[in-house]
């Protein structure tokens, strides 16, 4: 008996009788709502795909877990202190930074520039693994000390690595007192030669250059003062644990943040554009529902002859429901089935050979990238069964109301 509505209603849709205006628009509606399926998993996992590309640049230019001064720039590092930090448990590297706007000059080339001096355990982090595109990742050669500049930097300045006779000239506006005339007393001027180009994304590449820690704080002058502390993690330790308890070692004079509070606001921008998107293309599976409601309609007043044969050998009302609910659910079922194997397999195609590229020259990947994730392919589905049940209902409270009219 649990099976008899199934059994009719797959009767109904696969019917070897001269299909009919009904059986058409059925199978219009099980096209669209695959076709609509499709779409939505290949643009939620483009999202995916593009949320983890910006993740891993992030996680390439900026720490796991960054510590700043709570109020101001820089704050007063003492031995004792930076001690204290590294002896925390899970604390694998403690990345001292001194960073600031400055001016920068290449020959006849100038430009205002992010410098970024970090201490020599920078380069044990590794961060910049693959990203870089010219020169070595080195701050220092010889005792003699290097710069790491951006791609964006190198093409602004034109900047040849292989030529030596050349430095970049940075320089850095000091506080003037009123009163002095002497223009070379208004700024510190060092210079330094370029080692590496590395290549993270677009924002970066045009405006850090990474120095060593010693070079930066010669041209700033700022003797114990950093501007922030980069820690990276052993492995297998949670960051949000760590991050805990470098808050509770310092205190409420500084900032303890993860990448991921770093960047929040955009990673929060990619969650509402993936929701809203997701919502959009939501209403593509409502119209392929709103045909199966008229198909199920149409069906209901097409089969009242069948109706009164299934009374008479002796259905109930509650039996008619389920086999329009049936109806509902296989044309929505061999649709969203049929959508989610064709959008797995279009995203499974993209991500093993690039079919869509970006379209860009410069663009960090070729082709667009893509993730698949279990649960977008849960939502999905949970929007199909939700649609469909709403529009079947109506067409089933029909047939069934049509066999109660008879009955009475």
């Amino acid at each position: 008996m649990v099976r008899l509505p199934y059994f009719i209603a797959r009767r109904y849709f696969l019917s070897k009788q001269k299909k009919n205006f009904i059986n058409i628009i059925s199978w219009l509606s099980m096209t669209g709502v695959a076709f609509s399926t499709a779409a939505l998993i290949v643009v939620l996992s483009v999202f995916n795909g593009l949320e983890s590309l910006i993740r891993s640049l992030y996680t390439s230019f900026d720490p796991q877990i960054k510590i700043e001064a709570a109020q101001g720039k820089s704050f007063e590092l003492t031995p004792a202190m930076l001690q204290q930090i590294k002896e925390i448990e899970g604390v694998e590297i403690v990345s001292e930074v001194i960073e600031d706007y400055t001016y920068v000059r290449y020959r006849d080339a100038d430009m205002v520039a992010i410098v970024r001096g970090v201490s020599a355990n920078f380069i044990d982090q590794n961060r910049f693994s693959g990203h870089m595109v010219q020169g070595n990742f080195a701050l220092w050669r010889d005792s003699v000390p290097l710069a790491l500049i951006g791609a964006g930097v190198q093409a602004t300045l034109s900047v040849a690595l292989e030529e030596d006779m050349h430095a970049l000239q940075i320089f850095y506006i000091k506080n003037a007192k009123a009163g002095v005339t002497n223009p070379a007393s208004l700024y510190n001027r060092r210079a330094i030669r370029p080692g590496g180009v590395f290549a993270i994304e677009k924002n970066y590449d045009e405006n850090y250059i990474f120095v060593p820690l010693e070079f930066m704080n010669d041209l700033l002058n700022y003797g114990n003062k950093r501007t922030s502390l980069e820690i990276k993690a052993k492995a297998g330790v949670p960051t949000e644990a760590l991050q805990a308890t470098l808050r509770q070692t310092l205190g409420s004079g500084f900032m303890v943040r993860t990448n991921e509070e770093v960047h929040q606001d955009l990673y929060r921008l990619l969650k509402l554009e993936k929701l809203f998107t997701f919502l959009a293309l939501s209403l593509l599976i409502a119209v392929g529902s709103i045909n199966i409601f008229f198909s199920l309609l149409m069906l209901a007043i097409d089969k009242k002859k069948d109706v009164s044969i299934l009374f008479a050998l002796g259905a109930r009302p509650s039996l008619i429901m389920r086999i329009f609910l049936a109806e509902g659910a296989l044309i929505s079922g061999l649709g969203a089935t049929i959508g989610l194997v064709a959008g797995g397999a279009i995203c499974w195609a993209q991500d093993r050979f690039g079919l869509v590229g970006m379209g860009m020259e410069n663009a960090i990947v070729s082709a667009y990238p893509v993730k698949m994730r279990w649960s977008d392919f849960a939502a999905t589905a949970a929007v199909i069964v939700a649609f469909t049940l709403t529009v079947s209902y109506y067409p089933a409270r029909l047939a069934a109301r049509n066999f109660t009219t008879r009955l009475l």
